[in-house]
């Protein structure tokens, strides 16, 4: 049951417990004109700044809505018990010692939560600010100011919170939360808050773990159905993987690229950088979701307009060139000398020429792109009279076409705070990089896209974790076996030793390959032996590999391959189950080249998704040679992910390669771990 946050988040009287701490968000309160109750309590104060502290919880004039709790971790606990009997409606806890500090504050923290449902933010945070009513739970500076609505900021790093509050990039936001170690209130239920509170217009989110996938998930489907975007900002992607995993290919995903999967199929845009996160933030505020990724851009710089081209190859925007009716149109308001290209470079001949500038700008953005953006970079303190012009024409043509637009600057630097005050009262957005705008751009599109299809089914979940340490892994025979009987399609063979059972082999029919069980990279080994074309060729092989009774698997080899490609279900704690698509055989960790998906995922996701890999090419036919299965190879994957599913003890089953052929796909090779009996 979803708790109500509202009188924690937005409280009309809060109690500050504690000292220089408690008095400090006091401060904060007051500079940000909050018009709500204060009650400072402090035993050893007469006063706390300008108001009279009462000695006790007790002497309160009536229940506040909202709590901050600044004493030591024991008596943090203490009051969180008489706060939660008094039917407070929350507490944010700002000290540390708790679960972040070993066994015995882990027990500490689990006494925060004892006998109540009262939400709590923290401990180990800085807390919350509320910029719509003023109220700042909060002990430290910050850089909000009041706004009617905005973007809301989630973070489990209150210093990541405080630097954003602070940036000077028009990004303003309407609420601030620091989440601390989430003893109680998580990011999950904050972000459920947040997708129906109406003056919250998107969110940004500094994630370091998730404590609820499922709960994360349905978060961000509310924050859908309320068209609010969400940009994360995960952190502590270069973990090293955890050691569950036995795979013997090196190149499958780690838990970087499990969260990237887990967000991107549930719509939140990912960020790598504070500049990127913010960058959504800001075109977002400005331009909403936007219905497509055309983009057109201006400059006046043919070395702007090449570097705009290039960097787009990073992005999920395209600048389509103009048709030829366009071209004629836009050509008209140039000099003869200039190329009618996009990315534009319009020269400097109509520089400073107001009228001249909006006319060009209007029919560039007068057609069928979803945005435009304006490379300008501005002079310092020196004199900018010659760059205004291009800036005012630019707003006019935006306005005038009805198109989304945006002002960037090559350097952060070149960008006052004139020009982006200018550009915000035109409702034009802002971008201090084309990296950022371009990202920013992206960001607008793929909501855009996320707000208007289907919603996915939920995640699997990955069930209960196995003991730490490596898993035991079937062997390869006993795989294929289990494999043969989810659906997948698996060479027909046999597994002897030694001289034991070979007289059935010759009936498998030839060609035939022989493996040596029990070792990865057989290829590199020589543990392998393919082509076998008589039964001389076999019982030479038996002989070489299946020596002093050694254990091998002969089977019928798969002739007619167009390419290898490797598949891989997992249980990735503690997001779910995922698929792992990528380039098979030997170049599995040499190309790195995968894509990763988030179970259940669709026949169409994956044959999307193997399409897209660069092994996708062999997939389609290259260069005259014929098409693979490609259907076959994802009805494989999907029957993978349906074994996993079917058997809670299988923690991953791998298929690499799978190769496919004209008319099929099969599993070569085969890879199962499960937990200890």
């Amino acid at each position: 049951m979803r708790r109500d946050l509202g009188r924690l988040l937005a409280p009309r009287s809060a109690v500050f417990i504690g000292g220089e701490e408690a008095e400090r968000a006091i401060r904060m309160c007051d500079r940000l004109g909050f018009a709500g109750e204060i009650w400072p309590v402090n035993p050893s104060r007469e006063q706390m700044g300008d108001r009279p502290a009462y000695r006790s919880l007790a002497d309160l004039p009536a229940v506040p809505d909202a709590a901050f709790v600044a004493v030591d971790r024991h008596r943090t606990v203490r009051a969180v018990r008489e706060l939660a009997e008094m039917g407070v409606g929350g507490a944010v806890l700002y000290a540390s010692g708790f679960a972040e500090s070993g066994p015995e504050g882990a027990a500490l923290q689990g006494e925060l939560t004892s006998g109540h449902n009262m939400p709590l933010i923290g401990p180990n945070c800085y807390g919350i600010i509320n910029a719509v009513t003023g109220a700042a739970l909060w002990p430290d500076v910050h850089g909000c100011r009041r706004v009617r609505r905005g973007p809301a900021l989630l973070s489990q790093s209150g210093n990541l919170a405080l630097n954003l509050t602070m940036n000077r990039r028009g990004v303003d936001f309407s609420y601030v939360v620091s989440l601390g170690n989430q003893a109680s209130a998580t990011v999950e239920e904050c972000l459920e808050h947040f997708a129906v509170s109406p003056e919250v217009t998107s969110v940004g989110v500094h994630l370091e773990s998730v404590a609820d996938p499922p709960r994360l998930a349905r978060a961000l489907l509310a924050c859908r159905e309320s068209r609010t975007p969400v940009a994360v900002l995960k952190t502590g992607r270069t973990a090293a993987a955890a050691a569950i995993t036995a795979s013997h290919t090196a190149a499958l995903s780690g838990p970087a690229a499990a969260y990237d999967a887990f967000l991107d199929r549930f719509g939140a845009v990912r960020a790598d950088t504070l500049e990127e996160l913010l960058a959504a933030l800001a075109v977002w505020e400005r331009l909403g979701p936007l219905p497509g990724n055309r983009v057109t851009s201006l400059s006046c710089s043919g070395g702007e307009a090449a570097l705009v081209a290039d960097r787009a190859e990073r992005y999920g925007v395209v600048f389509p060139p103009f048709s030829a009716g366009h071209a004629r149109r836009i050509k008209d308001t140039l000099s003869d000398l200039v190329a009618v290209t996009n990315p534009l470079d319009y020269h400097t001949f109509i520089w400073g020429d107001e009228e001249a500038l909006r006319r060009c700008f209007t029919e560039v953005l007068t057609g069928p792109a979803e945005a435009g953006m304006l490379i300008l970079d501005w002079p310092g303190d020196e004199d900018d009279s010659a760059w205004w012009p291009t800036l005012v024409a630019f707003a006019a043509a935006a306005e005038a076409a009805g198109t989304p637009a945006m002002v960037v600057s090559g350097l952060s630097e070149n960008l006052p705070d004139r020009v982006r005050e200018f550009a915000a009262g035109r409702g034009l957005a802002v971008a201090y990089s084309i990296d950022g705008a371009l990202f920013g751009l992206e960001a607008a599109a793929r909501a855009g896209d996320w707000f208007n299809r289907p919603p996915p089914p939920p995640p699997f979940p990955a069930g209960e974790p196995p003991p730490p340490g490596s898993l035991p892994a079937l062997d390869e025979a006993e795989a294929k076996a289990m494999l043969r009987a989810a659906g997948l399609s698996v060479p027909a063979g046999m597994a002897v030793a030694g001289a034991s059972g070979r007289e059935g082999l010759a009936r498998l029919g030839f060609p035939l390959v022989v493996k040596r069980m029990g070792t990865a990279h057989k290829t590199e080994t020589g543990g392998v032996i393919c082509g076998i074309a008589d039964e001389e060729s076999l019982n030479r092989a038996l002989r070489e590999l299946g020596g002093e009774g050694r254990r091998v698997l002969v089977e019928r080899h798969v002739t007619g391959g167009v390419a290898e490609v490797l598949v891989a279900a997992r249980r990735e704690w503690p997001l779910g189950i995922t698929l792992t698509l990528g380039a098979g055989g030997t170049l599995a960790e040499l190309a790195a080249d995968t894509a990763v998906l988030t179970a259940p995922a669709s026949e169409e996701e994956v044959v999307a998704a193997l399409a897209g890999l660069r092994a996708g090419r062999l997939l389609a036919g290259y260069r005259g040679a014929p098409a693979g299965d490609i259907r076959a190879a994802a009805q494989a994957a999907t029957r993978l992910v349906d074994f996993l599913v079917s058997r809670p003890d299988i923690v991953e089953a791998e298929v690499n390669p799978l190769l496919v052929t004209p008319d099929g796909a099969w599993a070569v090779d085969a890879l199962i771990t499960s937990r200890p009996p």
